[in-house]
């Protein structure tokens, strides 16, 4: 069957795959992972596959819809997000309109969490794949010819006579071992020159390396909408035969990112990884997402392993707000876990977030001020952004906080992240000048750039990835500024 894996024309350089997906401030791009991933799956049944990524392309509906046309699919899997929703249900119109044979079937976040919103009243859609999709995908595309046993397909929503049919959930895969690499898909399916993290050299690859968290935290999407709470792991040797796989079919891949916050959990696995990589001497260097309750045991076997920088969720330096919004760490752990990074020589980029429950402009200065104790590498601040599914938005609803109901206000009209809530201690445009505001006050203090010209001294590739975000940062810095 010829299927088409399709991330729908949108803003130039949109980053559907992400946590908070929008337009980067420093050219961040993800890859389709989860499309990439579900095509890995098809594409070994022996489908016939083509993986169009409009947004990393810079491709218009135009462009798009030709090569749509060229393809002519039987099947079109459809990515959504929250602040493109609308633009993806009109893109998927356009193509029914041109391929009425062709059956179509919305996958992600926004559509796993509003199939009641969205299947009633778009008749072209044919069909929803909720939550984690790979195996569903798989059996629909098995059975898509038959109506009659639609109803078997474990994790769709379709409707029949006006009517929403929601089969029973898909349970989740147990042994992610046995999904194909998504280095494998990236190799026939897409450019990887596409793509770029601003705090991984260039060019890069992202992995996974586990999927579900046990975490409770209020705001995640992808644990409450897509992936569940139960924490499934891929085995150490899977990890490391695909970074071996990198290192043989991509040789200008240097670093690549493993793109998951729960690496860490089990940190048994994560150091029969480290071993293996050391003691079969793979050159690659990796970054990776982790908990403050990392051990600095792991990390200096991490560090010794390949690993350069680390990724942790610090989200508040109050620890009321992070009780609030059910972190499950502490103020403590956050210090001791950025004192052993650093004893470890590994690199952290630090995440803060503001506008969960309770916060004040007092507890926003106390994060700032947070933040700039630690030793950090680079840093992000955001307000609380607010996904249909999660508990953070149904919080901010039932309290009348959020100010607008078309979902294309989640981001700015450059795709930039937009606060679309107020609280009663706290306005959206409080929310966003205080991100605006903390990320001057940190990247302009000369501690800082005197720290990031060392390390373009030191590193011809530290040099190109800190002079290509600091290119996109400083143009938004000025447009800040003129309109200020």
């Amino acid at each position: 069957m010829k299927i088409l894996m399709l991330n729908p024309p949108f803003l130039d350089r949109y980053s559907k795959s992400s946590r908070s997906p929008g337009v980067g401030k420093s050219g961040t791009i993800y890859f389709p992972l989860w499309l990439s991933h579900a095509a890995g799956v098809l594409d070994k049944e022996g489908h016939k596959l083509q993986i169009i990524d409009a947004p990393a392309k810079c491709l218009d509906k135009a462009q798009t819809l030709s090569k749509v046309g060229k393809f002519a699919p039987e099947l079109v899997i459809i990515d959504t997000s929250t602040p493109s929703i609308s633009s993806d249900l009109d893109f998927a119109q356009v193509i029914k309109e041109v391929i009425p044979t062709a059956r179509i079937c919305l996958v992600g976040t926004h559509a796993s969490a509003c199939v009641e919103e969205i299947l009633p009243v778009n008749p072209f859609v044919d069909f929803i794949a909720r939550h984690e999709y790979d195996y569903t995908l798989r059996e629909l595309a098995e059975k898509l010819n038959f109506p009659d046993i639609y109803s078997e397909i474990a994790g769709i929503s379709y409707v029949v006579d006006g009517k929403v049919i929601n089969n029973p959930d898909r349970e989740y895969i147990h042994n992610l071992d046995e999904l194909p690499y998504v280095s494998e898909v990236y190799k026939k399916y897409l450019d990887i020159k596409d793509y770029f993290y601003a705090h991984v050299s260039y060019p890069t690859i992202s992995i996974f390396s586990s999927r579900g968290c046990p975490s409770k935290c209020f705001y995640c999407i992808y644990s409450q909408v897509m992936f569940g709470k139960k924490y499934r792991k891929r085995s150490a040797k899977s990890l490391f035969d695909e970074c071996v796989y990198i290192t043989q079919n991509f040789p200008e891949v240097k670093e690549i990112l493993i793109d998951d916050d729960n690496f860490a959990v089990d940190q048994e696995n994560v150091k029969e990884f480290c071993n293996m990589m050391i003691e079969n001497n793979v050159d690659l260097k990796w970054i990776v997402q982790v908990r403050v309750n990392l051990q600095y045991d792991t990390m200096v076997l991490m560090k010794k392993a390949g690993c350069k920088l680390i990724v942790a969720g610090f989200e508040s330096g109050n620890q009321q707000i992070l009780d609030n919004m059910h972190k499950g760490i502490t103020l403590e752990q956050s210090l001791k876990f950025n004192e052993n990074a650093r004893k470890a020589k590994l690199r952290v980029h630090g995440c803060f977030m503001v506008g969960n429950p309770g916060e004040t402009k007092e507890t926003m200065m106390e994060t700032l001020e947070f933040s700039k104790r630690l030793h950090l590498d680079t840093v992000q601040y955001y307000p609380l952004m607010l996904y249909p599914g999660t508990e953070a938005y149904e919080w901010a609803k039932s309290n009348n906080f959020i100010k607008t109901t078309n979902y294309r206000d989640w981001i700015t009209s450059e795709g930039l992240h937009n606060c679309v809530f107020s609280t009663d201690k706290l306005t959206d445009q409080e929310l966003v000048d205080f991100c605006d505001r903390a990320r001057k006050s940190f990247y302009l203090r000369p501690k800082y750039i005197f720290m990031k010209l060392g390390q373009c001294l030191a590193s011809k590739e530290d040099a190109v990835k800190i002079t290509k975000s600091f290119k996109v940062f400083w143009k938004y810095l000025i447009r800040r500024r003129k309109g200020s």
